[in-house]
C-alpha cells in the first residue's frame, strides 16, 4: 500500500515546496552530519579520482560545484527543482554550468561533452529516477570514468522497518527550519545498491562508510563504479 502512496513526482513536488528553506538551511550549516563528515567525505572521494570534468546530478543550490571548481574542475550541475538551479546560477562562478533537468531527461545530447566523473550526493531519492541515472550513466561518462554515489547508510536508515527495498516516508528531523511536508524516499539495501552498479555495466571499485566520530557509527555509504569499455 505504501508504494502506492509515494512516488517520484511527490519527491519533486516536495523539493519544489521546500527549495527556499533548504537554501537557508545550507547557508547556516543546519545539518550537523554534513558539516562534520559527509561534505568532506564526498569531496575527498571525488578528488581521489583526479577528474577534470564532473556532472553533479541533483546539485541543489550548487555548493559542491563551487567547491570542485575551486580545484580547477569543470562542473555541470543539474537538478529537477528550478528554484535551486536559479540559486546555483546566481552564485555560479567560472567552470560552472547549471541547468534544470529531470533525471529522466539525462542523455549525452544535453551536454557539450562527456564527463570523467558523475556524482550523486544524497540525491538519488526516488525509484524510477534513480534507475534512470544508472541506465544513462555509461553514455555520459568518458571511458574509465566513474559514477560516485553518497547515500544514507542502509543499515542505520532502515530503522525498525524490514530490511528490504521500498518507499519510506521522509522527515526533516534534526534540521531546524520552517519546512513543509518532507519528500518520501525509496530505501535500498546495500546489496541493491551494489546490484545497480553491476546491472548497468559499472565495475564497483570502492565502498566506503564514513564514520561519525561522535557515535562511532557510519554516517553514510559511498560507492564508486567505473565504466570500462569491453575488449
Amino acid at each position: 500500500m505504501r508504494d502506492c502512496e509515494f512516488s517520484d513526482n511527490k519527491v519533486l513536488r516536495s523539493w519544489h515546496n521546500n527549495a527556499d528553506e533548504w537554501i537557508r538551511a545550507i547557508d547556516r550549516a543546519a545539518i550537523p552530519s554534513r558539516k562534520l563528515i559527509t561534505d568532506r567525505a564526498i569531496v575527498e572521494a571525488i578528488l581521489a579520482h583526479n577528474p577534470t570534468s564532473v556532472l553533479d546530478i541533483g546539485c541543489g543550490e550548487g555548493w559542491l560545484a563551487r567547491r570542485l571548481s575551486a580545484e580547477g574542475i569543470d562542473v555541470w550541475g543539474i537538478d529537477g527543482t528550478a528554484d535551486l538551479i536559479c540559486e546555483a546560477q546566481r552564485r555560479g562562478q567560472e567552470r560552472q554550468h547549471f541547468c534544470t533537468l529531470s533525471y529522466e531527461e539525462l542523455e549525452p545530447q544535453a551536454f557539450e561533452s562527456k564527463f570523467d566523473l558523475i556524482v550523486c550526493n544524497f540525491s538519488l531519492i526516488g525509484e524510477g529516477s534513480t534507475n534512470a541515472v544508472f541506465r544513462n550513466a555509461c553514455s555520459l561518462l568518458n571511458p574509465q570514468g566513474y559514477l560516485l554515489v553518497q547515500t544514507l547508510h542502509p543499515l542505520l536508515s532502515c530503522g525498525d522497518e524490514n530490511y528490504q527495498d521500498g518507499w519510506r516516508p521522509g522527515s526533516w528531523e534534526g534540521i531546524e527550519g520552517d519546512f513543509q511536508e518532507a519528500a518520501p524516499w525509496y530505501f535500498r539495501t546495500v546489496s541493491s545498491w551494489v546490484h545497480l552498479f553491476i546491472e548497468h555495466g559499472l565495475e564497483l571499485t570502492t565502498l566506503r562508510e564514513p564514520i561519525n566520530p561522535t557515535s562511532g557509527k557510519p554516517a553514510s555509504l559511498i560507492l564508486a563504479g567505473q565504466f570500462r569499455l569491453q575488449p
